[in-house]
């Protein structure tokens, strides 16, 4: 009974994420696409991307809910594949990219829902407006590159936006208000994987 008793004040005492440390990683922009769809006179699902983004982001794989995302997306890189399309998404109705050139989105939190699974909250800032999004988040896989020396992990996510929230109301009901967006994601950090570097921050490899 009182090893028992240790053991519990031992973990209240000592939190289980004490050890997570959330690790710096660079987006994989080749392999990284940010997609939406949004439906047209319900007739059909128009899709377009985004082609110009950048940001931080940190991730802890024992520990996701240490992680965290800050990302800013060019608004004038949308592509729909027609310049026309394109030139009018960029101007007042839509994206307005002269007077906001970038859109952002910075975690506020995740949950874990399941092995592999998660919920993404953050704020997400639009022609001048700030709005909190929920992304549904699927960790897939994390590993060492084939070639080189990048560990780099992969993500799915999906999530919808109510695009007259940030003032976006053109063309409703036509073109629908929500809009659903998908993305895919690969980030990846130079050196070896996390669970090979021990607490003196020397690596398996180089202790040997």
């Amino acid at each position: 009974m009182f090893r028992l008793i240790l053991t519990a004040l031992i973990l209240v005492a000592v939190p289980a994420t004490a050890n997570a440390e959330a690790q710096d990683y660079e987006f994989d922009k080749k392999h990284t696409m940010i997609m939406f769809n949004v439906g047209h006179m319900g007739m059909s699902h128009s899709w377009g991307k985004f082609l110009d983004f950048d940001g931080d982001i940190k991730f802890d794989e024992e520990s996701p809910e240490s992680s965290s995302v800050d990302m800013t997306i060019q608004t004038a890189s949308i592509n729909m594949d027609d310049e026309k399309w394109e030139d009018h998404l960029k101007n007042q109705d839509f994206f307005d990219v002269k007077e906001y050139p970038t859109m952002t989105f910075k975690s506020t939190g995740i949950q874990t829902t399941g092995g592999n699974t998660g919920k993404l909250t953050g704020d997400l800032t639009l022609l001048g407006v700030t709005k909190p999004i929920t992304l549904d988040v699927t960790f897939n896989k994390a590993g060492k590159r084939p070639m080189g020396n990048a560990y780099a992990a992969g993500f799915s996510a999906k999530g919808e936006v109510t695009r007259s929230e940030f003032g976006m109301d053109y063309g409703i009901p036509m073109v629908d208000d929500k809009v659903n967006l998908i993305i895919e994601v690969e980030i990846e950090r130079e050196g070896p994987s996390p669970e090979s570097t021990d607490e003196s921050g020397e690596s398996e490899d180089d202790s040997e």
